[in-house]
């Protein structure tokens, strides 16, 4: 394969609509993820907090080792931790997503069900064509063929 051909063929993949759509639709999402994440640690985490007692998520952790100090008091080894809060607020985090993809993803089937419907509607409610010359003279002709048998 030649460059030049390797050149065109990755033009016409890039700039098909699915390509640019797909491309469109993750810079929005991007966008919309660090919303719901601000939205998450910004607004919800610490409502959720100070409705429990003034708990800071992001904080929530559990010592597994005790950090190890030197004679002059400096740390040596760092503690280990396990630090599940942020667990806590990504898994909400995730949630909200979620929901908020379900929702919109929803609302589309519904709006293009209630399209299609009326779409639907609008083609029974139309009255039937009337009929062309041609098709007058055939079924004339059907019609007295019937007549002879």
């Amino acid at each position: 394969m030649s460059a030049k051909s390797f050149v065109q063929e990755f033009k016409e993949f890039a700039l098909k609509g699915n390509v640019v759509d797909m491309a469109v639709g993750v810079i929005i999402g991007g966008a919309f993820g660090k919303i719901v994440t601000s939205l998450v640690n910004d607004i919800i985490m610490p409502l959720v907090g100070s409705l429990i007692g003034n708990v800071d998520f992001t904080t929530l952790s559990a010592t597994l080792r005790d950090p190890v100090l030197g004679a002059d008091g400096e740390v040596v080894k760092e503690a280990v931790t396990l630090n599940y809060g942020n667990f806590i607020q990504t898994t909400v985090d995730f949630l909200i997503i979620a929901l908020c993809i379900f929702l919109v993803i929803k609302l589309m089937m519904k709006a293009t069900s209630m399209a299609k419907k009326q779409k639907e509607e609008e083609e029974a409610a139309a009255p039937a064509p009337e009929p062309t010359a041609e098709e007058k003279l055939l079924t004339e002709i059907r019609d007295l063929l019937k007549e002879q048998k």
